[in-house]
């Protein structure tokens, strides 16, 4: 039932996030053919795999690979000599499968001609099995109904089944619904079926076994052990930082000390950018692989922010209150690690911790947003008034 649930949840977001590009987009690589449009009524003819995505996709013709398809609305026609993959809100599957065929979507129906040579496997609200599949058949929806010739082993779970007159199994079958139903002879031979009841209490109790799998809400020795974790790698980071580029971790605090406003500015620009590039990045199709780059780079810029940005305050407010000259290193790490049990703490407060973290994620980031302009514009200068003397900021 867990994995049902992750399939099904994965099955929606996949149906919900088709882009929607304004024009057709055709891309050839490896073999592989590479279609999106906003409506595609396509007539294939492609000799590797192929993957198509649409709004609404009507596909007919015929692929000697695997085909992909994915849309709201998805009507699949064309013969495939490999697997097909299907997605949508609603999914019809029409041509001849000579492998396997792998289906998620609010409302599927494989018709009489989808015949598949291998195992067909369905996710959905409402499944309608017309289609004969030579294979195994594999369903879990709301409402199921099979009328087909299945040859191989039939495993099924939903809260309504029910056969047509054209069901028949040839292997065995295995139904889960909440109540048993009387399978006729006709479909398969009482011997050949097995029923296992599906109730909420079992439900219940598959989340019970995840729950010690994957604890879900987590201990006091856990929360204890990621803390302390999380605050060696932030000690690690700045004790190398401070002793590769301690000149350059200066210039970034103090440039954070003088203007903060400026630097949170800054980094809600400086992070608009970075996560602004993963749609463009993937609109321009060959920039795709590119993604998980920009997405990494969100990632680090993310982590380095929050620990300038920590460390940067905790400075701001130890020099306040310290009468001490320049601080040594070891005063340095160990005010950096105060920060972070701070801030740590803060997250238990509602709201509060939360925008304490962003607001140093942004003044990090701002901080290196500024830095990274000036390297690309240039310095102009020391600014001179008419007296030629130093403006000061």
């Amino acid at each position: 039932m867990r994995s049902v649930q992750l399939s099904f949840a994965a099955a929606v977001f996949a149906c919900l996030c088709v882009p929607s590009w304004a024009q057709s987009e055709t891309l050839e690589n490896g073999g592989d053919t590479f279609i999106v449009a906003p409506q595609l009524n396509q007539t294939i003819d492609t000799s590797g795999d192929t993957f198509l995505t649409a709004r609404t996709a009507r596909i007919s013709g015929d692929t000697q690979g695997d085909l992909h398809v994915s849309g709201y609305d998805v009507t699949v026609s064309a013969d495939t000599d490999g697997d097909l993959y299907a997605v949508g809100a609603t999914v019809v599957l029409q041509g001849t499968v000579a492998q396997d065929i792998t289906a998620a979507g609010l409302s599927i129906r494989t018709e009489r001609s989808a015949q598949a040579s291998g195992n067909v496997r369905l996710l959905g609200n409402s499944v309608s099995v017309d289609g004969p599949v030579t294979g195994a058949l594999s369903v879990v929806g709301r409402d199921v109904i099979v009328n087909a010739v299945i040859l191989g082993d039939v495993q099924i779970l939903a809260q309504t089944l029910s056969f047509g007159p054209d069901a028949v199994i040839e292997g065995t079958l295995t139904y889960r619904t909440e109540d048993q139903m009387l399978v006729p002879d006709r479909v398969a031979p009482a011997e050949r079926v097995t029923f296992e009841e599906v109730s909420g209490d079992m439900i219940w109790d598959d989340f019970e076994d995840f729950k010690h799998e994957f604890p879900v809400f987590p201990t006091i020795a856990s929360l204890l052990k990621g803390f302390v974790i999380s605050l060696l790698f932030f000690m690690v980071l700045g004790l190398l930082v401070l002793g590769v580029m301690p000149r350059r971790l200066e210039h970034l605090r103090q440039s954070i000390a003088r203007a903060p406003g400026t630097s949170f500015l800054l980094g809600v620009v400086g992070l608009s950018i970075l996560f602004g590039m993963v749609p463009i990045l993937a609109l321009t199709i060959v920039g795709l692989p590119f993604t998980p780059v920009v997405l990494l780079a969100i990632v680090v810029a993310w982590i380095f922010g929050y620990a300038l940005g920590a460390y940067s305050v905790a400075m701001r407010v130890w020099t306040g209150f310290s009468s001490a000259g320049d601080p040594s290193n070891m005063t340095r790490i160990l005010v950096f690690a105060a920060a972070i049990c701070v801030v740590a703490l803060l997250n238990f407060i509602p709201f509060v911790g939360w925008v304490a973290n962003y607001t140093l994620v942004l003044l990090g980031i701002g901080a290196m947003t500024r830095a990274l302009f000036l390297y690309f514009i240039g310095n102009p200068g020391l600014a001179l008034d008419v007296d030629m003397k130093p403006i000061e900021d």
